[in-house]
């Protein structure tokens, strides 16, 4: 292993993790795409893990409560975690289904239907697939759509 490819490898790895935080796997492909050798990069990946530069779970905290003030559900950032390489049991313990994701879901709603829950089918279904696709969970979907109901 030659010692400049190393350092240049460290180097960019501090590089990228500069900017803000990465899982491990984002600064791996990264680094990927700009050298070949992947027993370098895994053995600089080591060190800054040893060095507590890389972190995924703390990662993941940042990510989840980045995605969250956006106004993303449980189950999208659950997703997108595990597509940046989070592993799963990281992934279960910065997704908290007790952590407000309710309240998320109701600003949500608010901010995109003004007029609260539809009454009739078609526009109700159209708010609940909004709030789908944002990655709400059913539970977290239904307390939004009965909140005027109550």
């Amino acid at each position: 292993m030659s010692d400049n490819l190393y350092k240049d490898i460290y180097n960019k790895g501090l590089d990228i993790i500069s900017r803000r935080e990465h899982s491990k796997k984002e600064v791996f492909n990264k680094l990927s795409s700009k050298f070949k050798s992947e027993e370098v990069i895994n053995s600089a990946l080591l060190k800054l893990e040893e060095n507590n530069l890389i972190n995924d779970l703390r990662f993941a905290e940042m990510y989840t409560i980045s995605r969250k003030n956006k106004g993303f559900g449980p189950k999208r950032v659950a997703y997108e975690l595990s597509i940046k390489g989070v592993n799963d049991s990281i992934i279960a313990k910065v997704i908290n289904p007790d952590e407000g994701w309710i309240e998320v879901a109701r600003n949500v709603f608010n901010k995109k239907f003004k007029s609260g829950p539809a009454s009739d089918f078609k526009a109700s279904m159209k708010q609940k697939t909004f709030m789908k696709n944002r990655g709400f969970s059913f539970k977290e979907i239904e307390s939004v759509m009965k909140q005027d109901m109550l």
